[in-house]
């Protein structure tokens, strides 16, 4: 009954509600109970339940073994609102299900949540298209400067486009508009949206976020308004963290140096100081990763048995919120994990110890859905222990997305070269998502190209037929010149050039023919005679 693994994908909340439920009415014990001098048949004790489900949530794979036997209670106590059970009585609708032997049962059919019907999954749902980057700007005519040809040798042979050996043809400078800050935004926005979908491993983020609302302005607040250790400022100071709320952090965390001689030292005085702190965090109107970015998180969860799948994910997806909302949950997360390490620290918890005490309080701070009859608790259990652990690399901007955009921005701004008759319709310039490699590899990959492409050229120029030998002669003796290893592997010997190359005809200059008809021996009856009369 352990259950199937619920992986990411549109509404896994829902899903996880609905298997859970099946598993729970398909294995939960039933049996003839006794109550008041009445028997029940089909029913089963609020404890039982507790027992069995408790386990059950312990051993499947979507929540795990930190499930605990409170978070169990709150679960069925839902159930019991939802008329997922009732008791004996039919009575149903409140949350006062409590761990004792009061008896439940099953009604005759169980209130699955329906699945949110899809919507067709369009461009504009998913993410807003890369800005057409058609408006050019050609430099008239008189700027139009044809390039002379010269010969590039090995070391400067680095460029995407091979240029013939020879005559060039020419060219025109294409420049580009200025980007104004609403196409960086868009750029941002389009390329995070889609990092994430690739982090997710999912086709299309529909059903999972509406990227309508969704404000690129946060995203680059983020990524550049931060400090040293990386914590986001903010130019509203009025969003921040109250400073009683923060001193109170401070306290704890560094405690015992973090108190002030001039606080009132007192048994139990820890303990009122984290009191304070859990207040003005429940006290928020919504929770730090907002109503509206519930889905997405929750999905990550099934990408928590990858750790370095699920860091990557919530490294993009926290870059999504609003700004004061990361400030505060990376103070709150480093709190939290300073607190657990602080040995200095007295229980502030007689019954659980601090480690489970954090992730009580503030789990449903950090992640809760505005639907009551989510699994809020045990999801926000499990995400918010895996961002406490992970902290500092989780609430990090994505080193990599950023070097992205940075690059796609700067090569949008940087001018371009037009040949006559050469297609550069690069209007539409998405980006281009590969492989990093080694800088050996790069320099390897770097050779063999342009010697590949420098074999090609020298091919092409001995196999032109419509070359005449003398032009053809002149082009291979620069290509000799400038790359003399490729011509030798081509023309190892003498007699493999001459197979291309046929010999010059031996014409004798007029001088010469002279000499040589002096110096032979005049024959008899060469002398020409007058035919005059």
């Amino acid at each position: 009954m352990e259950g199937k693994m619920i992986g990411p994908g549109p509404y896994r909340a829902t899903k996880l509600w609905n298997e859970t439920i099946r598993l729970f009415r398909g294995g939960m014990p039933v049996r003839r109970h006794w109550s008041r001098f009445r028997s029940y048949d089909s029913s089963f004790s609020a404890a039982e339940a507790v027992d069995w489900l408790h386990q059950l949530l312990r051993r499947n794979h979507n929540f795990g073994p930190e499930v605990t036997r409170g978070q169990t209670l709150q679960l069925l106590r839902k159930f019991l609102k939802n008329h997922v059970i009732e008791d004996v009585k039919g009575r149903f609708g409140k949350e006062d299900f409590d761990d004792n032997g009061h008896l439940y049962r099953f009604p005759p059919q169980s209130p699955l949540k329906p699945l949110p019907q899809r919507r067709p999954c369009t461009d504009s749902m998913f993410a807003p298209k890369m800005p057409c980057w058609d408006e050019y700007e050609n430099i008239t005519s008189e700027n139009s400067v044809p390039i002379k040809p010269r010969i590039l040798n090995s070391e400067t042979w680095n460029k995407r486009h091979s240029i013939a050996i020879g005559e060039v043809h020419e060219c025109k400078l294409i420049r580009r508009r200025e980007i104004t800050p609403k196409h960086i935004d868009q750029i941002w926005k389009s390329m995070t949206l889609a990092d994430l979908q690739r982090a997710l491993g999912l086709q299309s983020l529909n059903g999972i976020l509406d990227t309508q609302h969704l404000s690129p302005k946060h995203i680059v607040h983020n990524i550049y308004n931060v400090n040293k250790q990386g914590i986001v400022h903010l130019k509203n100071k009025s969003d921040d963290i109250h400073h009683w709320a923060l001193s109170a952090m401070k306290c704890l965390a560094n405690w015992p140096n973090g108190s002030s001689t001039e606080q009132p030292m007192y048994p139990g005085f820890e303990r009122d100081v984290f009191r304070t702190v859990a207040e003005y965090f429940q006290k928020q109107r919504e929770p730090l990763l907002t109503f509206q970015f519930y889905e997405v998180f929750v999905n990550i969860l099934g990408l928590l048995h990858k750790p370095e799948l699920a860091t990557e994910a919530l490294q993009v997806c926290c870059l999504l919120l609003p700004p004061a909302n990361r400030r505060k949950l990376q103070l709150l997360m480093r709190f939290m994990a300073q607190v657990c390490h602080n040995s200095s620290l007295p229980p502030l918890n007689d019954a659980i110890g601090t480690r489970t005490l954090m992730v009580q309080t503030f789990s449903r701070c950090v992640l809760s859905s505005s639907d009551e009859i989510d699994l809020d608790e045990l999801l926000a259990t499990k995400l918010v222990t895996f961002m406490m652990d992970n902290q500092e690399s989780v609430l990090k901007v994505p080193s990599n997305l950023q070097r992205s955009v940075e690059d796609h921005i700067s090569h949008l701004r940087r001018a371009q070269i037009k040949y006559a008759g050469a297609d550069t319709d690069t209007s539409v310039l998405s980006p281009a998502y590969c492989r990093q490699i080694s800088r050996e590899e790069f320099e390897e990959q770097r050779i063999a190209g342009s010697q590949r492409a420098m074999v090609e050229l020298l091919e092409g120029i001995v196999q032109d037929r419509t070359m005449s030998v003398k032009d053809k002669r002149k082009k291979l003796k620069q290509f000799q010149k400038s790359y003399s290893e490729i011509y030798r592997r081509r023309f190892p010997t003498a007699e493999s050039e001459a197979a291309v190359l046929p010999d010059r005809p031996q014409w004798l200059k007029p001088h010469l023919m002279f000499r040589s008809l002096k110096s032979q021996p005049l024959q008899p009856f060469q002398r020409s005679w007058s035919f005059r009369t």
